[in-house]
């Protein structure tokens, strides 16, 4: 696997990423949302985004044709807010790892669950597929996400209520024919431990505009 670190003074965002061994000329897109707790000043602090989901289960087989991205979120901010730093930001990947724009995936925890709901709801279009877990979206502007969904939330989550996540069911399970979802019984914030899971990630990379 090869890890690739750069700086904000680098990028628009301070960020690691994992490219497999096997990456063809035109790899997809995985781009991973961390949570509040792992913000920080995109140097010594970095290695934050490590801590939780997909980066503690990718290898070299399963990650295929894709490259993962796990940008940082700066100490002072949020990621509903950065929404089109964010959108420059998958531009600014497209151009560098030469991504196919029909493979675009993103997926997110806790802070990083608004953030999912939040850039796919902002720029529809963009997504072959998303996976938020343990945040929440507007519900009203449900009808804009027609791409495939996977949700999933801890239903004794006592940070983020469960109803954040029950509120897009309620708005997308009978408008979206390509939307599941997951809710854990017994399970608090830390979702997604269950969720960031093998199945979620092969599920995400079969899916194609």
């Amino acid at each position: 696997m090869k890890i690739i670190k750069k700086t904000g003074t680098e990028s628009i965002f301070p960020y690691i990423a994992y490219i497999p061994e096997t990456c063809g000329p035109k790899p997809a897109l995985l781009l991973h949302l961390h949570g509040a707790g792992e913000r920080g000043n995109g140097a010594d602090e970095l290695d934050k985004v490590l801590i939780h989901g997909f980066p503690k289960i990718v290898n070299d087989q399963n990650l295929q044709n894709c490259v993962l991205v796990m940008p940082q979120c700066p100490s002072n901010s949020f990621w509903t807010a950065k929404l089109e730093s964010l959108r420059s930001f998958i531009d600014e990947l497209i151009a560098d790892y030469s991504i196919d724009t029909d493979r675009i995936y993103l997926c997110g925890l806790s802070m990083g669950g608004y953030g999912t709901w939040h850039a796919a709801m902002a720029y529809p279009e963009l997504f072959a597929a998303i996976a938020p877990c343990c945040g929440g979206g507007m519900a009203w502007n449900a009808e804009v996400l027609n791409m495939p969904i996977w949700t999933f939330h801890g239903l004794e989550d006592t940070v983020v209520s469960p109803n954040q996540t029950i509120e897009m069911i309620e708005s997308l399970k009978d408008r979206n024919p390509n939307f599941k979802y997951t809710l854990y019984e017994g399970v608090g914030h830390g979702s997604w431990v269950q969720a960031f899971s093998e199945e979620l990630l092969q599920w995400l990379l079969a899916q194609h505009k």
